[in-house]
């Protein structure tokens, strides 16, 4: 067995998964930070994520890469669907990527077991957020049950932890828990049609959430919004 004990930390580029990161350090555990490059538009955060994972003293930080974008679907994925600019009410938003997070976290596991990780963390929240499935409690728990089933490390009793620390907190909350921990959240890309730079909208969903939860925190907001918003 490792001395420190080992994570992987899926690590998109956003708010919520920097503070994630953050939170694993500060648990005293080595952090391995995951990025997936999925067939995103917001290609951006990706360069966000190598930022965090440096600044944040990630022990080692990997991109994968999976084309969910072949299967559409989503507006984060498709060029041809266009990403809502005012809030969408009531269902699923056209901004979901189908089965996303189970893919994410399926590919999480396979890395925790080939280094012999006993935890992941993931950055979901189910309170500020836009309505995905994936999002939930409920998913995360059938996950934790299925990784018990799936792996080698669960059938041999030592079974992969999923850790969703912010699952039940407001985006407030995050930032101030963040902030504490001295989360550089201007080295972060929550944008969903954020341009080459970086620069956000300012007005999809992602943008408003963030926004509002600054505004909330009483925290200066320090995304670079592009001049038009």
């Amino acid at each position: 067995m490792y001395s420190i004990p080992r994570a992987v930390i899926l690590l998109s580029g956003g708010l919520d998964s920097a503070t994630c990161l953050a939170l694993a350090r500060q648990q005293g555990f080595e952090c391995h930070a995951l990025s997936v490059a999925y067939g995103q538009r917001h290609a951006a955060e990706i360069a966000a994520a190598h930022r965090i994972a440096a600044a944040l003293g990630a022990h080692e930080h990997r991109l994968a890469h999976v084309d969910l974008g072949q299967f559409g679907g989503s507006a984060l994925t498709d060029p041809a669907i266009a990403i809502p600019e005012d809030s969408e009410d009531g269902g699923i938003p056209i901004t979901y990527v189908p089965a996303r997070n189970t893919v994410m976290l399926s590919m999480a596991l396979a890395w925790a077991e080939a280094l012999g990780a006993s935890d992941i963390f993931i950055g979901v929240n189910a309170v500020d957020y836009s309505g995905y499935p994936d999002c939930r409690p409920e998913f995360i728990a059938a996950f934790q049950a299925m990784a018990r089933l799936a792996t080698k490390a669960g059938i041999e009793g030592r079974p992969v932890s999923i850790h969703a620390p912010l699952i039940e907190l407001s985006k407030a909350e995050i930032i101030l828990q963040g902030t504490a921990l001295g989360v550089d959240y201007g080295l972060t890309v929550s944008c969903y049609q954020a341009d080459d730079e970086g620069q956000a909208c300012g007005h999809c969903d992602a943008c408003r959430l963030r926004r509002a939860g600054f505004m909330a925190a009483n925290i200066t907001d320090p995304t670079r919004y592009r001049s038009s918003s």
